[in-house]
Formats: C-alpha cells, structure tokens, sequence
C-alpha cells in the first residue's frame, strides 16, 4: 500500500508492509494523532532543556497529563530512565507495565517507542559516562567509537529503549557556541566517518540512531544558541550535509532531528526542501524525523512564523517532521483541532504515521510482547570501563613539553586547579551527572569517576601528593591562591588542572546554552597557572575542557614562565582522570590530534581550517586568524617521519585516486601517530578552501619500525558545489601532502585530475578506505 494524495510528493509516500497498510485503515484520527506525540512522563522543574517551564501545561497534574495524553495510545515515552535518579531495575518493571496499558489503550496492540539521551553514555542513573563527543573527535578512532556504541546500545536494548537522540553530526565553526563538547570536529569528513561509526554500533544493538541537528545548527550567528544561520546554500552543501549524508546512506540510520534554527529565514523545522526534498527524495532516507524539544512550538513563539499551534503543526508536518517530542504541544490537541476544521489534511497525518509504524514494526513494537523486564542491570561493566579508558587514553592532545613529561618519579606533586579535585569536571553536559544530577544534590553518581588527584595517587603510589584547588572554575576569588603557590613551590612538580564546569543554560561555563564572549580560560584560572608557574617549580598544564581556548600564552609564551607542558583533555569522562595519570606518567603514550583548530582569540571567529586564501592571515588585513595549534596537531612521547608521499600523475575526475606514505617511529618509545592526507584544488570555478583533509588512519609502531600506509581515495572526496548548483569533481590539479599537522607539508605530491566534469552521484563512494601494511 502507498498513501497518496494530490497533495502530496507521491515519490516521497512511502510504501507501508500489509501489516501496516491494514492498520492504517482501522484507526481512528484520535489513534493515528497518538502515534505522533511522545510524553514526558518525569518532566518537572528542572532544566533539561530549552525553554521547558514555558512548554509545560498548565494546572493538571504529571500523572493526569499522561493519562489524557496515552488515552489512545503514545508515539515515544521520553527519557523514562534519563530525568530522574531512578533504579533501573525498578523503572524498567514500571516500563513493562506501562508498554502493556499503551498497548490496550492504542486499540491495536502497539507500543510506544522509548527514547534516551547518549552523548556520553546511557543518560541514566549509575550508568557509565564515557568520553564527550569532541574527546571522539579527538582519537580519531571510528572503530572504538562504534564499540562503544555498540555498548550503550546493548545496554538501551536491555532495559527497553528503541532509540537514542545521538550522535550530533554538528560541524564546528565557531568555539562561542556552548554546545561544542557535543560536537566531533571542525572537518566535515571526522564528523561523518565517526558519527556513522557510532550509529553502525547503536543499530548494531538493534536500538535507533538519530542524527541530530539536521542541519546548520552549529553555525549561528555570533556563536549563540539557537540564533540564525546565515549559511549560504554551497556552504550547508559542502560543510554541513556531507556528515549526515554519510551517516544515513552508509551507516543506514534510522532517525534524523530537525535543528532549532533558520536557515536565511527559513526554520528548519518548517522546511520541506531540508526535511522532505533532500532528505527523502534525493538521499532515500527511509526513516523517522523526529522533532528537537518543542521545535514545533517554536514555530510560533520563537521564529513567528506560525500564527498559533495548529498551524505550527501543519507547517512541521508539511516540511517532513513525523514524530513531536518530547510531547504533544502541537501534534496533540492543535493538530486534532485542525484536522476537525480542515486547516491540516489528514493524508499528511497519514504520511507521518505510515513511517512511525513501519519503524515500530522493524522495532517489534506491534507484536505481542510476552517478555519479562531485566531483574538486574549492569550499567557500567568492565566492558564499558575498558572502552571508556581506552577511548579517553587515545583522546588526549600533547599540546607542548620540553621533556617534562612524561613525568620522571617525583617525590612531591602538587595538584592544583579547580578541575584537579571535582569528578563533575571530566564529564560533559549531556552526562546524566552534569544533565541531570546536578538538580539532585547530594545524590552519588553510582558509578566509580577518579579525580585528576585521586588517580595520579594510584599511578604514583610513592609520590607525596597535596592537592590544592587554589580557586573556582568561575568568579574572582583569589583567596586560594597563596596555598597554591606554597604547594608549588615545594613540590618537584606541578600539575596545574583547569578548564570547564559543564552544565545547561547558564549553569556552567560550557554546554547547551552556555555560550561564551571570550575564549580566555573562565575566571582567574590563567591567572592561578601563571602564578604558580612563576614560582619556578615546572608545571604542566591539564586543560579540561568542553571547548578549545585561547592558550597562546601557555604555548606561545616566556620560556620562564610558559609552563614545561600543555595537555589538552575534552571532557574525558569516569576514566578521564585515570586516562590523565597515565599519560602523565608515561605508563600511555599520547596519541590525541585536535579535531579543531585551537583558537589565538575570540575576535578572530568564526575560524575554520576549510577557509580560503582570504579566509586566513594575510597583508590585507592587520587581524591575525592563525590558530596557536592547527588542526590535526598532537605531540607524542616519540617521534615520526612521514616520506615518499607517491601518487599517480594523473586520474579520471570520477574515478578512484591511489596515494601511499611511508611513515617511521624515529624515536626510542613505541608510539602511534595519526596519519592525514591533505589536498588543495588549485584552481577551480569556485572558491575553494586552502586545505581538506582526505583521509586519516591510526598508526601504531615499534621504535625504529615503519609502515606503508595506502589511501583508496575516490575523487567524489574533491567534489563541491559548482555554479550551477549541483556537486561536482573538477579536473585540474590538486596538491597533496601528509604532515604532523594540516600546516605541516612534509612530504607532498601533485596529481592532475583529467576528463570530463564529474557530477556526483549517490554512487560515487564518500570514505577512504585504508591499508597500513
């Protein structure tokens, strides 16, 4: 069965299994409406999310509110296990009870589909808190992000969850913004062979993917939440669509979230060309939209371009949204009233619904469900442990080190900083600690989470080591500060830790809502590290953080008072502070590459690697944009040699491109170095950034060992949008080189791409593969 109407795109109806076809035709508008909203069940003051105390109802009780709301069935429950500290054994008996009643209630049997957070993890009580997203970024490591996604996924399985709001696909452009820590990278291509790996191990688990946010978010105006985007249609082509493409056509994902913004003037959630016409008719996405937290409302009280509700509902629905989450402002009461006096057609309820119950079919949510709720759950398993330290350990960026580290047995260590003592600072926003937790004081976090402190007393057993926090992550209170110095001065070194509070909408420094007018270090933290440094004792400095910051007086500054070396940690999560120690120590060797530029000012943003000539330093203007550490910068604990960069003189535009490297360990330590492949298109017909990287491959070696490294590169990995509109492979030359960094050509060559122009097609292949021999 197809559900057409005149209406409606019939290309973009898509066909429903008998099954669902024969349900269709047996339910009444108050049914079908049901299957469209989600419920927040636990939803009270706290705040978790964007304006919620304006969303919610008004003088009924939770409890009543859920009973009108289900009467016919539900589409989603929301965050059942991630609003509150609740036992997971506990509410999952509660959630198999409440499956039953929607199943009865629905009139035909189907269930509503549970939704969770996992950002960082199962969003839930006592569950493990792995590594933020832009730690992902940061290891370069797709097959370990998709183990741990299989992982979390495994566990959401367990205890009924069918889809997780993750992982975002947001491509950085601008540091301000305070969700950065959700976010992978600055590179269109991190971002989307990550992402997708991480939704191969969700779906893998047999629990739902949802990219998110679909699309432009991260490219707001001055860096603010939620503010307009003023991306121009080859930049949302080029930058901002390839990292969902790559996710829904190769990793097959199964949901996709509308973002807040407009696009020119145009709210994503009220745009069919977005959700509709590109999503569906020219990527083939078969699956679910979803609505970000109250969006559609939105359409009314945030953007205006909705008179009130019912229109929000019709413009949502129109553009391609199929589900309203967290619950029904829109798709409730005021889609029904429109549907009653025909301002909504109901062929587009119905081409909503045929998608939502072909994927509660795939999930087995129209089935009898004859299963018994887990008696015990283990949140945060060995496995999960074993992931989450791996995964924090290969995160970590060596900014600089003049042989301090890795660090010789000291006798006396003094850790410092505000983030060297609290475990609340490893973790980032969409932890359920710093997300959730934080609303209940005094509740324990269920899970074991080593401070910086507390983990290098495990590492260094025979140490003597006084911690002194010396100040707040915020304010200017600079009482602690001669305790600090004391503590510096008779140690034999000293591990200065500083950073981030992450938290939502005002409450942190960095974190949805929290975006910031400087990149200077919060409060009198630079000031604290360069008093200690000043009292001679070397210090090393640990930057804990959701978001990169001007640190070019750490790096850049007097030999005497720089400190001997920086470390860069994006929120590391529960094994972040053993991950520290240990690289610290030596006991790991640091493999990290910034995933993002790391940037000289705030004055100097929006920055991104992927500007052109005019989009860096130049003598046209006396503003300085060079970031202190360029993209894919990392120090190691030895040293590599990349040489013999060969590639074929020549090749088809459209065909596949063959580059090898050699690299070697030229130093006494094993190590692994991240291998970049960078190109620049020469001349083209359009402007085009001064470097991209192509490819990237980790690369662990022996001292004095070497390794082939080949790059199966199709040309598609070239394309941009051309003049016309449409996404092309041009011939012409193109520069490629492999460096410790993309500002560093140490080994390059030159290949010409021949023939015809190339337009792209969903055929061409969008990944690198890649050969370490």
């Amino acid at each position: 069965m197809t559900i057409s109407d005149n209406s409606l795109d019939r290309r973009l109806v898509q066909p429903v299994s008998p099954r669902v076809a024969a349900l269709m035709a047996d339910m009444t508008p108050d049914q079908k409406v049901a299957q469209l909203v989600g419920f927040w069940v636990d939803q009270g003051e706290e705040a978790v999310a964007p304006l919620a105390d304006e969303m919610r109802a008004g003088a009924t009780t939770a409890s009543d509110r859920y009973e009108q709301a289900s009467a016919h069935g539900l589409g989603h429950l929301t965050r059942v296990y991630g609003t509150r500290p609740v036992d997971a054994a506990e509410r999952a008996s509660w959630l198999w009870e409440q499956q039953q009643r929607l199943r009865a209630a629905s009139g035909h049997g189907i269930g509503a589909i549970v939704h969770e957070e996992s950002l960082t993890g199962l969003a839930a009580w006592k569950a493990a808190t792995f590594p933020t997203p832009l730690a992902w970024g940061a290891a370069f490591d797709p097959e370990l992000v998709e183990r741990m996604g299989r992982l979390i996924g495994d566990t959401m399985r367990e205890l009924g969850v069918h889809q997780t709001l993750a992982p975002v696909l947001d491509v950085i452009r601008d540091p301000r913004w305070g969700r950065v820590d959700e976010c992978i990278s600055e590179d269109p291509y991190v971002v989307g062979t990550i992402a997708t790996a991480y939704v191969r191990g969700i779906q893998d688990a047999g629990v739902h993917a949802t990219l998110k946010h679909f699309v432009g978010y991260s490219a707001s105006q001055a860096g603010r939440n939620h503010a307009p985007v003023h991306a121009g249609p080859r930049e949302l082509a080029d930058v901002f669509l390839p990292p969902f493409e790559m996710a829904v056509r190769d990793g097959g994902a199964r949901s996709v979230m509308n973002s807040y913004t407009d696009v020119d003037g145009i709210p994503v959630a009220s745009d069919p060309r977005l959700l509709t016409d590109l999503l569906r008719g020219e990527w083939g996405f078969d699956g679910v939209v979803v609505s970000d937290y109250f969006a559609i409302a939105f359409l009314q009280t945030m953007h205006a371009v909705a008179v009130d509700r019912t229109e929000a509902a019709r413009l949502a629905l129109t553009a391609g949204i199929d589900v309203e989450l967290p619950s029904g402002d829109a798709y409730a009461t005021p889609l029904r009233e429109g549907l009653r006096d025909g301002r909504i057609d109901e062929a587009l309820v119905d081409r909503a619904l045929a998608r939502v119950l072909a994927q509660k079919e795939e999930l087995g949510l129209l089935d009898p469900d004859d299963s018994a709720p887990p008696t015990a759950v283990d949140l945060d398993s060995p496995a999960h442990r074993a992931v989450a330290r791996e995964l924090a350990e290969r995160s970590l960026v060596l900014l600089s080190n003049d042989g301090t580290l890795p660090l010789a047995r000291p006798g006396r260590v003094a850790v410092i900083g505000p983030n060297g003592h609290d475990a609340s600072a490893l973790m980032g926003c969409y932890s359920f600690a710093n997300h959730v937790l934080a609303h209940h004081p005094g509740t324990p976090y269920g899970f074991a989470i080593p401070t910086v402190a507390e983990a290098l007393r495990a590492e260094l057993p025979e140490a003597a080591i006084v911690s002194v926090a010396g100040c707040d992550v915020e304010g200017d209170d600079r009482s602690g500060f001669a305790a600090a110095v004391d503590a510096a001065a008779s140690a034999d070194v000293a591990i200065v830790v500083v950073g981030d509070r992450a938290g939502l909408f005002g409450r942190g420094t960095v974190g949805e809502g929290n975006d910031a007018e400087s990149l200077e270090l919060p409060g009198v933290q630079r000031e604290l590290a360069e008093a200690v440094a000043a009292t001679g004792t070397p210090v090393v400095l640990v930057v804990v953080t959701g978001r990169p910051y001007a640190l070019a007086w750490a790096l850049d500054g007097d030999a005497g008072s720089a400190p001997a070396a920086v470390v860069q940690a994006f929120f590391p999560g529960e094994e972040g502070g053993t991950a520290i120690a240990r690289v610290l120590t030596g006991a790991v060797a640091p493999s990290g590459r910034l995933p993002v530029s790391l940037p000289r000012s705030a004055g100097a943003q929006p920055f991104s690697y992927l500007h052109p000539i005019l989009g860096g330093d130049s003598e046209v203007t006396s503003a300085d944009s060079t970031p202190v550490r360029p993209f894919g910068f990392g120090l190691g604990y030895t040293t590599f040699a990349r040489t013999g960069l060969s590639a074929p003189e020549e090749v088809a535009a459209g065909d596949e491109l063959t580059v090898t490297v050699t690299v070697a360990n030229t130093g006494d330590r094993a190590g692994t170095e991240i291998v970049q492949l960078y190109a620049h298109d020469v001349h083209a017909s359009v402007v085009r950034p001064v470097a991209q990287l192509l490819g990237y491959a980790r690369v662990s070696l022996a001292p004095g060992a070497s390794a082939t490294v080949r790059f199966d590169v199709p040309t598609a990995r070239l394309a941009f949008t051309g003049r016309g509109g449409i996404r092309i492979v041009e011939p012409g030359r193109v520069d490629l080189w492999v460096g410790a960094s993309v500002a560093d050509r140490e080994t390059a060559a030159t290949v010409t791409l021949t023939g015809d122009v190339h337009r792209v097609t969903a055929a061409d292949a969008r990944t690198v593969a890649t050969h370490v021999e």
